[in-house]
């Protein structure tokens, strides 16, 4: 997923749709990966995330 990627999505209470920047949230939790909770690890992994 590239950097720059984003995500709209809605939110209760919200009019507007929200932008959701998954790919900096991607980039930083890999780079962050060594400082990650093994039920943090288990969860991404529960999600299909490979490098988890």
């Amino acid at each position: 997923m590239p950097r720059g990627h984003g995500k709209e999505i809605a939110v209760d209470g919200e009019t507007e749709p929200v932008i959701v920047k998954l790919g900096v949230w991607v980039s930083n939790t890999k780079s962050r990966r060594d400082k990650l909770s093994a039920e943090q690890l288990a969860s991404l992994r529960e999600l299909g995330v490979d490098w988890a």
